[in-house]
């Protein structure tokens, strides 16, 4: 549905998307994670036509769409999510579903059927029924997401690119929104969905991950793992802190990161790593190799990628 050859944009002496090139298919959910600043936000602008590509090549269910202007791109069925608060904050809930539903996916329809239509889409996207005719200035961060998303949807896209659209919502917003997208999914939708949460990166069926503006890695939650090659190890016992200092500067050890009452240790060479921690191999401490998680893989793979923006 979706191919992006070399895309880059040039801001300035620096490069904030570095000569990406990666594949959405239709019907499939693909999380574009990626620490903040890493280039996800101007990935997606550069798709959805609000900002054109320095270099490289936007290809829509094979039409070239790069350049183009971001009414055009939203009417050949790309649309992407923005900040409704500060767009539309004198208009109501259903008004602003409404906008998407007049201006939205090649089609005309009455200003009767698009009220109608923003109610019944409210009301998928869980919209409390007694807030449709409240202002957007005088929603809170929860509902301001929900209108978000019943905006997008109302334009009937075929092409949903949602830029960290669950964030600063409370865990069952987060779980309410991951399930109405698997649902839509299914039924035919294509989502780009920009993330840093793990948990939510677990839930797409492909991964694109960025650092610095380039694609550092991308496939399946279980290839992206596996291409790490990564070997982890958990510690638990006292004074974890003061182990994690001694054992950052072990040859082999490449990372120790907290999780809970737990340190995980992890190196991309398991022999040099096992050599490294078999010192501390004892009491009071408990380790345990285990499989080595999203978290653990990300964080490798920042630390072994330069920092072109620094450059």
């Amino acid at each position: 549905m979706l191919t992006l050859k070399g895309l880059t944009k040039q801001i300035g002496g620096l490069r904030a998307v570095n000569g990406v090139d990666l594949s959405v298919k239709e019907n499939e959910i693909v999380g574009l994670v990626g620490p903040n600043g890493a280039g996800k936000t101007t990935l997606l602008n550069m798709i959805s036509g609000i900002s054109p590509p320095s270099a490289g090549t936007v290809t829509f269910l094979s039409e070239d769409i790069t350049g183009l202007k971001a009414d055009r791109i939203c009417k050949k069925g790309i649309t992407k999510t923005f900040q409704i608060a500060e767009s539309f904050p004198g208009l109501t809930a259903r008004e602003c579903t409404m906008i998407g539903a007049l201006f939205g996916n090649h089609r005309k329809i009455s200003m009767a059927d698009a009220g109608k239509e923003a109610i019944g889409i409210l009301d998928f996207v869980g919209f409390p029924a007694e807030k449709r005719e409240t202002r957007i200035r005088n929603l809170n961060v929860v509902e301001l997401k929900r209108v978000q998303l019943a905006r997008a949807l109302a334009s009937k896209p075929k092409l949903l690119l949602l830029d960290e659209p669950t964030a600063g919502v409370d865990p069952k917003a987060r779980r309410d929104f991951w399930e109405q997208i698997h649902q839509l999914a299914g039924q035919g939708l294509t989502c780009l969905i920009a993330t840093h949460y793990m948990d939510e990166a677990e839930r797409c069926h492909r991964l694109a991950y960025i650092g610095y503006g380039k694609l550092l890695t991308h496939g399946t939650v279980a290839e992206v793992i596996d291409q790490a090659h990564l070997t982890t190890w958990s510690v638990t016992g006292p004074n974890l802190l003061r182990l994690a200092e001694q054992l950052r500067s072990c040859p082999g050890v490449e990372q120790t990161v907290a999780f809970g009452s737990m340190l995980h240790v992890s190196g991309d060479d398991a022999t040099r790593l096992e050599q490294a921690v078999a010192p501390f191999r004892t009491s009071p401490y408990e380790w345990r190799r285990i499989s080595s998680g999203l978290e653990d893989v990300f964080i490798h793979l920042m630390d072994q990628s330069p920092d072109n923006y620094s450059s």
